[in-house]
């Protein structure tokens, strides 16, 4: 088989529909609060872990710069392959069913930092990535600790340089649908490091060996304080819609580390901050009265908030305890009250509502009536199911939260569980140490929330399957059940996308029907953006304070700019 990616991107009627935009401006720079300290700038190191190297760093896809927000506006973390381009590919193609073969852009060179110095990016450089990565060969025998949450790449047999341009890889598995999801993902880990500076330094960890291919250059970072990029002149992007425009338009970016939301909130609205990322609903329409001007982008939160049990031990192993802890807690009411009406008061399984779209989803309202009654709010069934499963007085437990989640809502979940007799300690945990404590050591025994929960998700669907497998490194709630592991493996063998679309039905209803997670809600989230910075129109995720966003920090922001007479008008 020959699968090849293309795009069909004809201009609309009468012009293009970015014309209404305005006419990009070079110049000026833009402030964004990251709200948690960025730590770490190699790909072998920091999946999952904060951190902007994508601004430098790029891969060998990106989104389609021309595509209308109204056809697909990148909000979902999962970009499906008609909606992406080619960055240091130029294009790319599926031979047959276990390889992938990526065609490199001709001419693009290494930003003109020593030991790289401005050298042309070729197909070993590839090589070199993906087999330091994921132990491959070329003196690297072992894969990356920190990257077994990309499991597809476990089943990554070989990279090789067919030529000085083209890159092949060779699959254990024929599962063109796996393959392409991974390929075209937008983890961290797909971001090319520099090889020369690994081979001279070890590893790139510090920000004084930050080298790319991007639009921007890595300038100053202090912990805890801030990061700053200048522009790279040298650089070989054009703006898709404006072709004879080179990119990037921004002369400097830079990050600021407020943690404190109010204070950041505040820096907004006096105009010191430009982007501000993961702004809560409450907060969003706080904003809406206050500074009207500023822009409010709203987008799915990538996963429904949850708590995870562990559920090789007791008295979590006992699906009547699962279904309790759901049934305690009022979802309608937390909707109304706490997020003041601005979510679905609906719980979610695998996948979220908003994968739908896609044929992935599989929303609350088709749930079948049996189903639904599980996620009611029902405390006496919820203390007669604890005593038939021999906690009559309920129990004690605790929760390790990763201290980014939202613990006011911890909080609530705290109190609805102790009307039903269930004690739970909430033990808040720094970000990268939750990380090490529960998903890497697994040395938890009891519940585990952090932001990125396993239900309720947008990103690539076979990905998100894996979450429930025996022994996958990202199911730190340690399932172990044969019938879901019967459907992964139907879904990892399927030939065609349909069949695979009914198999994620079946596994959706599953998951839901055996409570592996609490589920709670999944809220908007809003990115704030100050009326001057231009060019986008929707095509703006959430999480671009310094998680990554859609892991394409280079490509949007090497393509705003600014209004400099608006933001002179608005009196800054």
């Amino acid at each position: 088989m020959k699968k090849k990616i293309t795009q069909n991107n004809a201009p609309a009627a009468g012009g293009n529909w970015w014309d209404k935009l305005g006419k990009p401006q070079y110049g000026g720079e833009i402030v964004i609060r990251a709200s948690r300290n960025i730590v770490n700038f190699d790909p072998y190191f920091n999946e999952m872990l904060t951190t902007i190297q994508t601004a430098w760093m790029e891969r060998l896809h990106a989104d389609d710069w021309t595509m209308d927000p109204a056809i697909f506006d990148y909000k979902p973390l999962w970009h499906p392959p008609q909606y992406l381009k080619g960055q240091l590919a130029e294009s790319w193609e599926l031979t047959d069913s276990s390889t992938f073969v990526a065609h490199l852009r001709k001419g693009i060179h290494w930003q003109d930092i020593p030991p790289a110095n401005s050298r042309e990016v070729i197909a070993e450089d590839v090589v070199f990535h993906f087999s330091r990565l994921y132990g491959l060969g070329g003196g690297f025998t072992q894969p990356s600790p920190f990257h077994k949450s990309t499991f597809a790449f476990q089943e990554l047999a070989s990279v090789t340089a067919a030529d000085r341009y083209t890159v092949v890889f060779k699959w254990k598995i024929p599962s063109p649908e796996l393959i392409t999801e991974a390929m075209l993902d937008v983890k961290l880990s797909l971001c090319l490091e520099n090889p020369d500076a690994v081979r001279k330094w070890g590893d790139v960890s510090d920000w004084h060996h930050a080298i790319g291919t991007g639009p921007f250059i890595l300038k100053d970072f202090v912990s805890e304080s801030h990061a700053v990029l200048v522009k790279n002149h040298n650089y070989w992007g054009h703006d898709e819609r404006h072709p004879q425009n080179q990119l990037p338009y921004i002369d400097t970016i830079k990050y600021r580390y407020v943690p404190d939301n109010a204070a950041a909130l505040a820096e907004m609205c006096a105009g010191k901050i430009d982007i501000i990322d993961v702004v809560s609903p409450v907060q969003a329409l706080a904003i809406k009265k206050s500074n009207p001007e500023i822009l409010q982008i709203p987008t799915p939160l990538p996963p429904t908030i949850t708590l995870d049990p562990r559920l090789d031990v007791a008295p979590f192993n006992d699906i009547r305890v699962r279904k309790a802890m759901q049934m305690a807690i009022d979802l309608p009411s937390v909707a109304r009250d706490y997020y003041r009406g601005t979510v679905e008061p609906y719980p979610d399984t695998i996948t979220s509502r908003y994968m739908k779209k896609f044929g992935f989803g599989f929303p609350y309202e088709e749930w079948p009536q049996d189903l639904k009654q599980e996620y009611e709010y029902n405390p006496p069934d919820a203390r007669k199911l604890l005593a038939d499963a021999g906690y009559p007085k309920g129990f004690k437990t605790n929760l390790v939260a990763d201290a980014a989640g939202d613990m006011a809502l911890m909080e609530i979940v705290k109190v609805y569980f102790a009307a039903v007799g269930i004690d739970m300690e909430i033990r808040p945990m720094e970000t990268a140490a939750w990380q090490t404590f529960v998903q890497i050591n697994h040395r938890h025994d009891q519940l585990a929330h952090r932001p990125a929960g396993p239900l309720g998700k947008t990103s690539a669907p076979l990905m998100d399957l894996n979450r429930f497998q025996t022994g996958a490194f990202v199911n730190y709630q340690m399932i172990s059940d044969p019938v879901f592991d019967a459907l992964y493996a139907k879904a990892m063998a399927a030939a065609n996308i349909d069949e695979i679309k009914q198999i994620f039905r079946d596994a959706n209803e599953y998951v839901a029907r055996q409570h592996f997670a609490v589920s709670l809600l999944q809220p908007m989230s809003y990115s704030l953006c100050q009326p001057w910075v231009k060019g986008f129109n929707a095509q703006f995720g959430s999480s671009w304070g310094a998680a990554g966003g859609p892991g394409m920090l280079s490509f949007y922001l090497g393509r705003f700019w600014i209004d400099q007479e608006l933001k002179k008008n608005l009196g800054h």
